[in-house]
């Protein structure tokens, strides 16, 4: 009996990585208009819903830089859909600061991120790197 529930304690540890959402990790966006680029942070946040936030910032030649943005949360409240889609979030485009509404599709180690505001669009690839 003891060795039945040390087997399940140490199978429930091993199982929490697979309940990780697909999208979490480190993603580089593609630069911006001002030829910036970023790393975000993809998890869950404490509405259960998918957000990420700017660790660090890099310019053009791809030298890390400092930014008032790091910290800053880029992605919010996408919803998971199933099959690599998240819906209803928002996203913050910082050279344009503008806030869009938001979806997201993983594809492999590709994230389109795309945002609207009206009939204004913008759509990203960014990569994952962890």
């Amino acid at each position: 009996m003891r060795k039945s529930i040390l087997t399940a304690i140490a199978l429930s540890f091993t199982a929490l990585p697979v309940l990780a959402d697909p999208v979490h990790g480190v993603w580089q966006t593609r630069p911006d208009d001002n030829g910036n680029f970023g790393h975000v942070r993809m998890q869950t946040c404490s509405n259960g819903k998918i957000c990420g936030g700017l660790i660090a910032a890099f310019d053009g030649s791809g030298q890390q830089i400092e930014s008032e943005n790091v910290g800053r949360a880029l992605v919010w409240d996408m919803e998971p859909q199933g099959d690599g889609q998240y819906r209803e979030g928002r996203v913050w485009a910082p050279d344009r600061d503008r806030t869009y509404n938001a979806r997201m599709d993983l594809r492999g180690d590709t994230l389109g991120v795309s945002g609207c505001i009206l009939m204004v669009c913008r759509e990203q690839e960014w990569t994952r790197l962890q």
